[in-house]
């Protein structure tokens, strides 16, 4: 049956939709314009304050006010007023020199800088082409004054850094003290030079793999690096993220996908809490070597989830302190219309497990602190005399089975670093003992070493602790072509007292068969002792 609606039923009907469209409506309106006006009262009073206090200080204040400077202060004390203790002003200058930097426009002279207990920069690494190695400036020089102005006055390393740095072909002058206390001073002219942020080497079966920082060359340099040291028979990996205040999270991530399985490495979650994947990892790179991660107070955001990210997706286990505990996110710097530029956090960092070491940091599996003492001689370690690294490496020769009797556990591996520290030589019994007070050149031959001819001193032939002999050579005049090549781990035993910066050839017999061996020592640590490190033959790294 066809049921009709009469024309008043329906007008009713329409009226009545309408009124609840309306009623509605204005519920909605009425509660953005309360909010609105609410916002805006805020915003009036947050401003009335302001000018009622300029008011008063332009009225009675004793000092010129510096308007730019004012205004620098203004907008810097707003971010700081937000609780963002990550959030950052640049001022105009500022943000123009961040722009050129990231552009190469301007550069530094090619060294990395650690604080000490002095208060002077110490030069803790120079790059090879650079303004500094031109200068003569090695590592363990302090520079002191940058254009007159003391070291010591400047706000720590980040602020000698910034005063060392200016666009290419400008010059700076610096004064530093050289190896023998002498102060020295020249002015350096800022060019063009190649720096890196990854170093390897092979410690014993150890592959050691230093990342300062993520940026763009990161990735390339990483994948290298696990190339090379896998290459050469590392049987584990130890990735030292120690100072290493993160970087570039893109950068990151995409070196995390080198080495873990596939899966989510990372997610964002903004302030209510919706979380979205901004990075994952693929199947086609994994390493499949034991991991172990060296962190300490210093190892923060984009460095704190690559070792998170290792631990939970490849079973890294981490050694060293507990990290800084930075898991936010910031954006690029916002330019504004005078110039200058902000930067805030806009998300958390959320690990692909769904934890997150934003304000807790990530805890170790092993701790190694440093001492009082080993602190103040850490810029005097090496790889090879580092305890903390000494304990990273026997962690992860543990997990790969080739651990020594010294590191399996955490006392006596300790007691190993200390000794490691202190002594670079490895102990050698009664009989290589003996040899040394007797040892001298019995004859010089000519040796073929990596395709060059060189003289060398024989010092003939010695009986080691084990049984096994050795003899010995001085390559002369070889140090300086040859001190590139990547080294493989310590010396086992060395029966002579070696001499700094050299390069020895040794030919070791053991149960019929020998192997030829190639040592180098380089500068003597601070305790006047010379370590001995074997090294492969091949191209410079």
């Amino acid at each position: 049956m066809n049921r009709k609606i009469s024309v008043g039923m329906a007008v009713t009907i329409v009226i009545l939709a309408m009124t609840v469209t309306f009623s509605i409506t204005m519920l909605i309106a009425m509660r953005l314009f309360d909010s609105t006006v609410s916002s805006v009262k805020e915003k009036e009073s947050m401003y009335n304050k302001v000018a009622e206090v300029d008011r008063y200080v332009r009225s009675n204040d004793y000092y010129t006010i510096d308007e730019t400077v004012l205004y620098d202060r203004l907008t810097a004390g707003y971010l700081l007023g937000t609780g963002d203790k990550y959030a950052r002003y640049y001022t105009a200058n500022a943000y123009t020199e961040l722009m050129n930097q990231q552009s190469g426009k301007v550069m530094g002279i090619g060294v990395e800088l650690g604080m000490d207990q002095t208060g002077y920069a110490r030069v803790t690494r120079v790059y090879e082409d650079s303004p500094a190695q031109e200068a003569g400036i090695v590592v363990g020089d302090y520079i002191t004054a940058i254009d007159g102005t003391d070291v010591k006055s400047l706000s720590g390393v980040d602020a000698v850094q910034s005063r060392l740095q200016g666009e290419a072909g400008t010059i700076v002058n610096v004064t530093w003290l050289d190896s023998k206390a002498a102060s020295r001073t020249t002015d350096l002219t800022h060019s063009g030079y190649t720096s890196t942020t990854v170093d390897y080497q092979m410690l014993d079966s150890v592959g050691y793999i230093k990342i300062r920082q993520f940026d763009g060359s990161t990735p390339s340099e990483l994948d290298y690096a696990i190339r090379s040291l896998t290459t050469s028979g590392a049987q584990s990996l130890v990735f030292d993220l120690r100072d290493n205040g993160g970087g570039v999270l893109d950068d990151a991530i995409s070196c995390i996908d080198l080495i873990a399985p596939e899966g989510t490495v990372a997610y964002a979650e903004d302030k209510n809490g919706n979380r979205t994947i901004i990075g994952s990892s693929d199947d086609e790179s994994k390493v499949e070597l034991p991991i172990v991660c060296l962190v300490n107070g210093n190892t923060a955001s984009a460095a704190e989830l690559f070792a998170a990210s290792l631990r939970t997706m490849n079973g890294a286990r981490l050694v060293g302190t507990t990290t800084m505990g930075k898991g936010t996110i910031q954006s690029s710097p916002q330019r504004l219309s005078d110039g200058s530029a902000v930067s805030i956090t806009v998300a958390k960092l959320i690990c692909g497990d769904g934890s997150c070491f934003d304000g807790t940091g990530l805890s170790v599996d092993v701790e190694r602190a440093l001492s009082a003492d080993e602190a103040n001689s850490y810029l005097d370690y090496t790889p090879t005399t580092d305890p903390q690294v000494q304990r990273a490496v026997s962690a992860a020769q543990q997990l790969s089975g080739t651990t020594t009797v010294a590191g399996a556990n955490d006392s006596a591996s300790s007691a190993a670093a200390s000794s490691t520290a202190a002594s670079s030589v490895a102990a050698s019994s009664e009989a290589a003992e003996s040899e040394v007070a007797a040892a001298s050149v019995v004859s010089t031959e000519d040796l073929d070493v990596n395709g060059t001819t060189y003289s060398a001193d024989c010092y003939g032939e010695f009986t080691l602790s084990n049984g096994d002999t050795m003899k010995l050579w001085k390559v002369k005049d070889a140090y300086a072509d040859l001190s590139a090549l990547p080294m493989k781990g310590m010396a086992e035993e060395f029966p002579i007292e070696a001499e700094a910066e050299q390069i020895y050839v040794a030919d070791v017999t053991s149960n019929g068969e020998t192997t030829r061996q190639y040592l180098r020592t380089d500068k003597a640590g601070r305790n006047g002792t010379v370590s001995v490190k074997t090294f492969e033959l091949g191209d410079a790294e």
